[in-house]
């Protein structure tokens, strides 16, 4: 009996901001009461993003709260997070981003079949305002259509 991965938090802010090219998976070194509190879905992702330094790639700004029934070892709850890739996806990571000017963003945060959480990074680029604005316009027109399709089937 397999399960399904259930998502803990997704980053929504990073589809509207970057223009997103290629994503990857990663595990992401936790304590114990910092699963805890994931499993009760508690994560903010928001204003996340993902720096590579000495061979190694580390989360910053991804807000865990405590543990409600954690003790005094509770960690930081802003602390950088240490993420788990190989060591070639990491070089290539590296070149491309000094190369092209691309950032790297987390996109969701997940458990994995096994009930191990995993973080969808995302190789991406900034959207200008105009790409904004264009994309904002896209969805607008498709949820019309969407909408008079479903007027018009009843």
């Amino acid at each position: 009996m397999k399960r399904e991965r259930k998502l803990i938090a997704r980053n929504r802010r990073a589809f509207h901001e970057y223009e997103i090219l290629d994503r990857f998976e990663a595990g992401i070194e936790l304590t114990g009461t910092e699963v805890r509190s994931l499993r009760e879905n508690n994560c903010q992702l928001t204003d996340c993003f993902a720096l590579i330094r000495k061979g190694e790639v580390w989360l910053n700004n991804v807000h865990i709260p405590p543990y409600k029934n954690g003790n005094l070892a509770n960690p930081d709850p802003d602390r950088r997070r240490k993420l788990l890739l190989h060591r070639n996806e990491i070089r290539m990571l590296e070149q491309k981003i000094s190369e092209k000017g691309l950032a790297l963003v987390p996109t969701q945060m997940y458990f994995k079949e096994n009930s191990l959480v995993k973080v969808e990074l995302a190789l991406a680029r900034g959207k200008k305002l105009y790409d904004k604005r264009k994309s904002m316009a896209e969805r607008d027109t498709k949820r019309e259509i969407d909408r008079a399709l479903k007027e018009r089937s009843r």
